[in-house]
């Protein structure tokens, strides 16, 4: 429990610096987030102007003081603002829409990543020299692509040359979002080359550190022990080897979590997917602050929980980690 609280009362001081840091920014920029609506407009009236900045979120006539209060009781009932670019629509709104888009995308390929490559990494350690363990670089290598390179491989070759599978948008258009079948195929099928792009260009990631961390495992004295006594070989790889050289993956895992919120911004700009990496992206490049501060706000928060997740999995499975100072 010394553990946890201490890892909470760092996380509480993390979450401040970061709302902080969030309300501060776009202040110290030039102009504010209603300039390019009023570019717009001509011969507004005071009352006006004024009712916008309201809107949008800005208090010039108060302090910086009264303003940062003001901050944070909207950030507390997730009150972020309006949208310049998509006005009169809230940010929330819009993060609502398009984060599930993302979730469901980056999370479940994330996920399938880190179970792949983390089995295929055991396989590997186990058996080092087999050929899982000889074609791993091959793996690494597209780690090391970039993520919009190998997009448009897949997208040529799979939608464009073999015209397999759809590509742009989250899915068909005409059809109506929601629980029906003709939707949740068309999602489904929509978002299998983002899927392929995000899971081939991280799986040789999770393998390699499993591997590494087998190789150092299998040489250890219980592990020979087990071997000495007779177990099956099936047991020994994942109950004595693999449960122990796992710890940091589920730490790297948790932490990937965290980064799922974000998005994988370049591959949901070259497929057009409607995930809040696209939204970040069109929110900078028109200048709408409310709808950028508001992303970036889920997106530390988020990361911030998963760090926070992270430290509480691997104490669980490592009770050593309990006794070390938590900074």
């Amino acid at each position: 429990m010394t553990f946890i609280a201490r890892r909470l009362a760092f996380y509480a001081v993390a979450v401040w610096a970061a709302v902080s840091i969030n309300f501060m920014i776009p202040r110290l920029m030039p102009g504010n987030a209603i300039d390019s609506v009023l570019g717009r407009f001509q011969n507004l009236t005071p009352g006006v102007v004024k009712s916008l900045e309201v809107e949008f979120g800005f208090h010039p006539k108060g302090s910086i003081f009264s303003q940062y209060i003001q901050y944070w009781n909207d950030v507390i009932h997730f009150n972020l603002g309006v949208s310049t670019s998509q006005y009169p629509t809230h940010v929330s709104t819009i993060i609502g829409q398009t984060l599930p888009w993302t979730l469901a995308l980056v999370g479940v390929a994330t996920v399938l990543s880190f179970t792949i490559g983390t089995l295929l990494g055991i396989v590997a350690g186990w058996r080092r020299g087999g050929w899982l363990d000889r074609v791993m670089p091959g793996l690494t290598v597209l780690q090391a692509m970039p993520y919009f390179f190998l997009a448009l491989l897949v997208i040529y070759l799979f939608a464009i040359k073999l015209n397999w599978l759809p590509y742009g948008q989250g899915y068909q258009l005409g059809l109506t979002e929601g629980f029906n079948w003709p939707f949740i195929s068309s999602a489904v099928t929509h978002s299998i080359l983002p899927a392929i792009t995000i899971i081939a260009t991280t799986i040789g990631g999770w393998m390699l550190q499993m591997r590494n961390v087998m190789l150092t495992t299998i040489s250890e004295d219980y592990v020979l022990v087990a071997q000495a006594k007779g177990l099956s070989t099936r047991r020994v790889m994942f109950t004595y080897s693999a449960r122990n050289a796992i710890l940091p993956n589920i730490a790297g895992f948790a932490l990937a979590l965290g980064f799922v919120v974000a998005g994988a911004l370049v591959m949901e700009i070259v497929f057009s997917y409607p995930g809040i990496g696209l939204t970040l992206y069109n929110a900078v490049t028109s200048n709408d602050y409310p709808l950028t501060q508001g992303i970036f706000l889920v997106i530390s928060l988020a990361v911030l929980t998963a760090s926070l997740l992270a430290d509480v999995v691997y104490a669980i499975a490592d009770p050593r980690a309990r006794s070390r100072s938590a900074f």
